[in-house]
């Protein structure tokens, strides 16, 4: 069973899922059509490129692979933790991951695809920035995990058996964040082209500052607490 989790985790985490689905509808509906995401299909389409012999497409969803590992990589080298928990680097972390998706911009304007290799490395440093929080496994850039506990817990309930119903808000609060992110970033992607990215950039850079105000804030108050009990 999850523990009560802090209103700034329920809202950065429905942020970072919206961002991820901004991303990766930007990604499928542009003209690459190329999901950023989605690790599984990227993985089949390495392998099945492999198989008939389409050499240079086998390499670029590799590199989209290896970039999204790269993210993670990055992701721990700044948070140095897997566990969420107020007072880590997130600023930084979510700095990067504004500045890759702005870079990405000329590139793919540019008809580059080193712009989705970035693309794909912020996602990977977002899904590796939440990783836990109080015995929740939280994955903001794809849907599986949350679906299929969702179904596990409804499951349960035709059962008449106990859910973990914070758990179960949590699914349904990362799966909406997505949805709503992947219409946003379609429709933005056919009214802006690929500056559509910036809205998510600003959305990290927004969710970047407002949590260094949180921590700045809590770490004051507490300090202030711990010199009113002084003796």
């Amino acid at each position: 069973m999850i523990r009560l989790l802090p209103r700034w985790v329920w809202i950065g985490a429905w942020l970072l899922a919206l961002n991820a689905g901004m991303v990766n509808g930007i990604g499928l509906f542009s003209a690459y059509q190329q999901s950023i995401t989605h690790l599984t299909g990227t993985t089949t389409l390495v392998a099945g490129s492999l198989a008939t012999g389409q050499w240079r497409l086998a390499l670029h969803h590799a590199l989209i692979l290896f970039a999204f590992f790269a993210g993670t990589v990055l992701s721990g080298i700044l948070i140095q933790d897997s566990t969420l928990r107020l007072g880590r680097r997130y600023s930084v972390a979510l700095g990067w991951a504004a500045g890759l998706l702005l870079l990405a911009i000329p590139l793919l304007d540019g008809h580059e695809e080193a712009g989705l290799y970035l693309i794909a490395c912020a996602c990977g440093l977002q899904n590796a920035m939440v990783s836990t929080y109080s015995g929740a496994v939280i994955r903001t850039t794809h849907l599986t995990g949350m679906i299929t506990d969702l179904g596990i817990y409804l499951g349960h309930a035709a059962r008449g058996l106990p859910i973990d119903r914070r758990r179960l808000r949590l699914c349904l609060l990362v799966i909406s964040g997505f949805v709503v992110g992947v219409f946003v970033g379609v429709w933005a992607l056919r009214r802006l082209g690929f500056d559509a990215l910036a809205i998510p950039a600003l959305i990290c850079l927004a969710a970047a500052v407002g949590y260094w105000v949180l921590h700045v804030w809590t770490r004051r108050k507490r300090q202030a607490g711990s010199s009113n009990g002084a003796p």
